[in-house]
């Protein structure tokens, strides 16, 4: 089936329209507290005026390491509230905001493994590439070989990116079937997808540097260069993250529902 982009946007944003409080209420849990936690209660970012390389990264690494327990925390967070909204959205039975968290926890353990497969399979790409490079002795080589490998990253990314519909949808809970099933649904569409991913992306990107820059003016005068203004400009980029995952998980509902066709359920019931 030839992807239609244009339908899967428009099925997406109907998607949020008719959910949009139940929606609301579980972005703000999943999504939104967790960015502010993130502000209220994480380390201090280290100072940007430090006398040597060695020491920038000393300082980022016991950055990272005092706010690695958050980081985690707020991971498996988001997770189960992606999850739990992808249940929302494609489940015809209407589940109520508890069954579908039920779900985005059952579902918890498979998406985890189909991330670490994936991630190890780019990382492994990424060392090949690297080890040939190196191999060669010849830095065109090693030039022409990241690019490439890059590339391969974005395409695996591409033909594994509705393994988490997958799970949730179609109750497929082997990681590694539910990443076959992708790569098979994707089969003739990785480019079209590509682009609607990246005008999607870009789009949002744009709109986020945007009003986080004029936010962050504003709190800036407001209230000088002090922690309220920290919070304002966080609270607003929680804001903004928090919807920008709720349109992509209906995207991915939607092109799922789009390449996988309608389910046997809904032909059944079509015929009763």
């Amino acid at each position: 089936m030839k992807f239609d982009m244009n339908a899967a946007w428009r099925e997406a944003t109907g998607m949020i329209a008719a959910n949009r409080e139940v929606l609301t209420i579980v972005a703000g849990v999943f999504f939104l507290l967790p960015s502010l936690a993130m502000v209220f209660f994480g380390p201090p970012p280290p100072a940007a005026d430090v006398a040597s390389p060695e020491a920038a990264m000393a300082l980022m690494t016991t950055y990272y390491s005092d706010l690695a327990p958050m980081l985690i925390l707020g991971g498996i967070a988001q997770a189960v509230g992606m999850l739990s909204l992808l249940a929302l959205l494609t489940d015809r039975t209407r589940p109520t905001v508890a069954q579908a968290l039920r779900t985005g926890a059952i579902c918890l353990l498979p998406y985890i493994a189909v991330q670490l497969l994936t991630g190890a399979a780019a990382g492994l790409v990424f060392l090949l590439a690297i080890g040939i490079g190196a191999a060669s002795g010849t830095m065109a080589i090693a030039a022409l070989l990241v690019p490439l490998a890059l590339l391969a990253v974005i395409y695996l990314l591409i033909k594994t990116s509705l393994a988490s519909p997958v799970i949730v949808i179609e109750g497929v809970r082997n990681p590694v079937n539910a990443l076959v099933r992708s790569w098979q649904l994707t089969k003739g569409n990785s480019l079209r997808l590509f682009g609607f991913f990246m005008l999607v992306g870009v789009a949002f990107l744009v709109l986020m540097l945007v009003i986080t820059m004029v936010i962050g003016t504003i709190a800036a005068l407001l209230f000088s260069e002090g922690k309220l203004a920290e919070i304002a400009s966080g609270a607003v980029s929680g804001v903004i993250g928090s919807v920008m995952v709720v349109v992509f998980v209906a995207i991915m509902a939607a092109v799922h529902r789009q390449l996988a066709g309608p389910s046997a359920e809904a032909i059944s019931r079509t015929f009763e």
